[in-house]
């Protein structure tokens, strides 16, 4: 017997060689997650189990999902990504080429064109960049192999519910690296609660159907309680320190223009409800610190995204799309 074979047979006994992929259906929590699905949804464990023995892991998912941009960048670095010339060009030809569309949801939810389309242009560069992640794959991963994954068991039931809904073949959907799909990037628990049919099909394809994703982003910013007309935000000045500790202390509005300014913060514009809801934000520009008033329409914003530099990222998108 060569050396080579006893190694390759030490090996062995040792537990050493790779495995073949086992599926997530051969998971230890697998019972536990079809029990849920059919008990939340009423699809049986049979199907979890085929869709799942067609899943992979996938390290690259565990990676990406660990150094997000938003707790990586500051804002003077994260602006360069989303307010660029070509994202804003590309941002009016959209508005061009569906201005009926984005006119009908504007007259609908009540939801400027503008703001609509700055959150398609910062999600997927106007359904251009989708993701290319097999969103089965992503979410498996993410649900049975992420540490903090209670948010991601719940998004993979929900997905193969939106699945059977929409008559769609799990093992064929793409979208990013955590699992979001489509223009503008709906998470399955938003597609179940929000995505519409924009053009009357009997479908709701936020992938390939402009009407749905414009329609659908609008009836979001609709129910988390847009106000239209309202004000998003305004740069303020501040001085000396009672101001500090109401910096970025909650992304909900819980303080007013007035209790801002009795804390020496200058607004830049004046006029409207004193005690409207307000906070203020710091961020770091690219000439150091800078100091926003947000309002009601700004934390709307961040409903769709939790980070305070994706809703300045869409605000101020949406700005210049509209100029």
């Amino acid at each position: 017997m060569t050396l080579r074979i006893v190694t390759v047979l030490l090996f062995c006994l040792a537990g050493h060689l790779p495995t073949a992929w086992a599926g997530y259906e051969n998971h230890p929590k697998f019972k536990q997650f079809a029990q849920e699905l059919e008990k939340e949804y009423n699809i049986p464990e049979a199907e979890a189990r085929q869709w799942l023995a067609q899943s992979k892991k996938l390290d690259s998912v565990l990676k990406a999902i660990a150094r997000p941009a938003e707790r990586t960048l500051q804002w003077d670095r994260y602006q360069d990504i989303f307010l660029t010339k070509k994202r804003i060009l590309k941002g009016k030809e959209f508005l061009k080429k569906h201005q009926a569309l984005l006119q009908k949801a504007e007259a609908k939810y009540g939801v400027k064109r503008e703001v609509i389309a700055a959150i398609i242009g910062v999600e997927t560069f106007y359904g251009t960049r989708q993701g290319s992640y097999r969103v089965l794959d992503s979410l498996a991963t993410l649900a049975f192999d992420y540490p903090k994954r209670p948010l991601f068991w719940k998004q993979l039931k929900a997905f193969f519910a939106m699945a059977q809904q929409e008559n769609l073949d799990p093992t064929k959907i793409k979208g990013s690296y955590a699992g979001a799909m489509g223009y503008g990037q709906f998470i399955p628990t938003s597609f179940l609660a929000y995505a519409v049919d924009g053009d009357g099909d009997g479908k709701r394809d936020l992938w390939k159907n402009p009407a749905d994703a414009i329609a659908s982003v609008a009836n979001y910013f609709k129910r988390h309680g847009w106000r239209d007309g309202e004000p998003v935000t305004q740069r303020v000045r501040v001085s000396g320190s009672a101001y500090k500790p109401l910096i970025n202390d909650n992304r909900k509005p819980k303080w007013t223009p007035a209790q801002l300014t009795s804390k020496g913060v200058t607004l830049s514009q004046t006029g409207g409800n004193p005690d409207r809801p307000a906070n203020l934000m710091r961020l770091q520009g690219k000439k150091g610190a800078e100091f926003w008033m947000g309002e009601h329409n700004f934390y709307v914003i961040t409903r769709y995204n939790h980070s305070r530099l994706y809703g300045m990222a869409v605000h101020q998108l949406s700005e210049a799309l509209a100029e």
